[in-house]
């Protein structure tokens, strides 16, 4: 029973960071209706982002999302005013193809510039850990889990009580409706994909005390991002958040009770049932 629970609070709060990838990317879906093929590379760039911070400057990652949050934010404003911009509306072939291409330009980016060495980042907290009788609760993920949880509510928040988050919503709900309305859909794309770059960059700088940073490393963070999306929704970002905690616990327990190297296979198991019996999520498609 004590690793049964051990295990269920360890894929909690991976799950946590997981569902904060996963709302970056429902959030670009729900309100441009593009699906971001390269989110993956984004949390790649938060990685190395936050092992430049540390090597460099001797930031720790945690007080480091202060810096990487607004450079992804001016990261994700270029990408969309020199790329993204100039697809939208232009179906979905030519998204697909761009942010395919853009995935693949980041990963080798990422291979000319830092080399393809495995690289880590080390923190006084790296191995602590909270213990509660027989439970042990590594302190990394704690931190990870609660600042993840409290964007997505904050995000939450924006979403629906301010009127910045409302005009998203409206652009989400019918774009020419929205234009008359006096809204402009083209600043609320901006917003909207620049905050779910930072979601991304901020996730990533998250992990880096737990996983190594390499340049393909965004590959395995895009897949179950795309998973934990589909599990709740496209678009919705409750679904993202309940996705990201039902893949992190399902993949802990894949690990632990079948093989660390098939931590995955629960995923894909999970992918195929609710593309069966559910293909448009827990909660369906609507930013809320």
């Amino acid at each position: 029973m004590d690793t049964l629970i051990q295990t269920i609070i360890n894929g909690l709060m991976i799950g946590g960071v997981y569902a904060l990838v996963a709302v970056g990317l429902t959030l670009i879906f729900g309100v441009m209706g593009i699906v971001n093929f390269a989110q993956g590379e984004f949390v790649m760039l938060g990685m190395y982002g936050s092992w430049i911070l540390a090597s460099l400057f001797r930031i720790a990652p945690y007080p480091g999302i202060l810096i990487i949050g607004p450079l992804m934010f001016f990261v994700g404003f270029l990408v969309y005013k020199i790329l993204i911009s100039r697809v939208v509306g232009k179906g979905d072939e030519a998204y697909i193809l761009l942010t395919l291409g853009l995935s693949i330009l980041l990963q080798n980016l990422a291979l000319i510039i830092w080399g393809a060495d495995y690289q880590s980042v080390a923190t006084p907290l790296k191995d602590a850990a909270l213990h509660i009788s027989h439970i042990s609760i590594p302190i990394p993920r704690l931190i990870a889990f609660v600042i993840g949880l409290g964007m997505i509510i904050g995000l939450t928040y924006v979403l629906n009580k301010t009127d910045l988050g409302r005009a998203m919503r409206a652009c989400a709900e019918n774009r020419e409706v929205a234009c008359l309305l006096g809204i402009n859909p083209n600043q609320s794309f901006i917003i909207a994909f620049s905050l779910g770059i930072v979601l991304a960059g901020i996730g990533g700088s998250l992990l880096t005390p737990m996983f190594y940073v390499y340049p393909t490393v965004g590959v395995l963070f895009n897949t179950t991002a795309f998973i934990v999306v589909v599990l709740g929704g496209m678009g919705s970002v409750a679904g993202a958040l309940l996705g990201g905690l039902i893949i992190g616990i399902v993949e802990a327990l894949t690990g632990t009770y079948i093989s660390l190297d098939l931590s995955q296979l629960g995923t894909f198991v999970i992918f195929l049932l609710v593309l069966f019996l559910r293909p448009s999520g827990i909660f369906g498609r609507s930013v809320r």
